[in-house]
């Protein structure tokens, strides 16, 4: 190898060299960087929000002021020994519908002149099905079972004026309703109540973070959330109470009783420092 020839290699190498320590240099950094970063990680993560969670819950009472009934009316055709229909079952049940459908009308006529408004009553749809009789078995002479056809109305109402209702229900059992499944005691304006139950549970949590806070001796700030846990509902009472007439002939009472509505919420407020 000539003389040149080794000058120009030192010289070539030279600049290899210097990447190396840049090289290390770079590297350390980023070294003392990431372990910068790594101890100040935990704290940030013990920067958590100081907050107050509270969560309430409010019942009200509310007397009723609309009462729903439902009323059922029927027919039935001749009895029949099961398979052995005749031709005529047709025409009976004919004779049947027709019965029930002017006793349906003769029942609406009479809630409308014991001062129901007509858009307040509601007829169903006629049903019809068939109605198995069980026959008592003698020995070993048992009847072959029978089945009669029931057609069948429903009708319901609503009242807005309670003290209508011991008219109705005199006017119900005059028409000769086949079955009624009593009264429901339910709300006219059911938001209002909900409103008025979680309006007192509300303030049922704030009266309670007031006194946390208090107790210990910090600072409520703004609230940061707001949810229901229970939202207000109700279910209409079935409730009818009916007292003996006296001896001065006085009618009978009915007494709805009281609507329970429950409302729940959790609320949470920022401590200020």
């Amino acid at each position: 190898m000539s003389l040149s020839t080794l000058n120009h290699s030192r010289v070539a190498a030279r600049p290899l060299k210097r990447h190396g320590a840049l090289g290390r240099a770079i590297g350390l950094g980023l070294a003392g960087a990431l372990a910068t970063l790594t101890l100040a990680t935990p704290a940030l993560a013990d920067k958590t929000p100081r907050q107050i969670q509270v969560q309430a819950n409010a019942t009200i009472d509310v007397a009723p002021d609309q009462a729903t009934l439902n009323a059922r009316l029927w027919e039935r055709t001749p009895a029949q020994v099961q398979g052995e229909e005749t031709s005529g079952n047709s025409d009976a049940i004919k004779e049947a519908r027709d019965r029930l459908e002017t006793r349906t009308g003769e029942l609406i006529r009479t809630l409308e002149n014991a001062g129901v408004d007509s858009k307040q009553i509601r007829a169903g749809s006629l049903s019809v099905r068939p109605d198995y009789m069980q026959t008592a078995s003698r020995g070993e002479d048992s009847a072959p079972p029978k089945v009669r056809t029931q057609v069948e109305r429903s009708v319901s109402l609503t009242l807005n004026e309670l003290d209508r209702l011991p008219r109705v229900l005199d006017a119900l059992t005059a028409a000769g309703v086949d079955s009624l499944d009593g009264v429901s005691y339910g709300l006219q304006d059911s938001n209002a109540a909900d409103d008025r139950a979680l309006e007192q549970a509300l303030e049922r949590a704030r009266q309670k973070a007031r006194m946390m806070a208090k107790t210990l001796d910090v600072d409520l700030g703004d609230v940061v959330n707001i949810q229901e846990t229970t939202a207000p509902r109700y279910q209409p009472q079935m409730m009818m109470r009916a007292a003996e007439a006296d001896s001065s002939g006085s009618s009978a009472e009915y007494r709805s009783g009281e609507i329970s509505i429950d409302a729940g919420v959790s609320v949470i407020w920022e401590i200020d420092d």
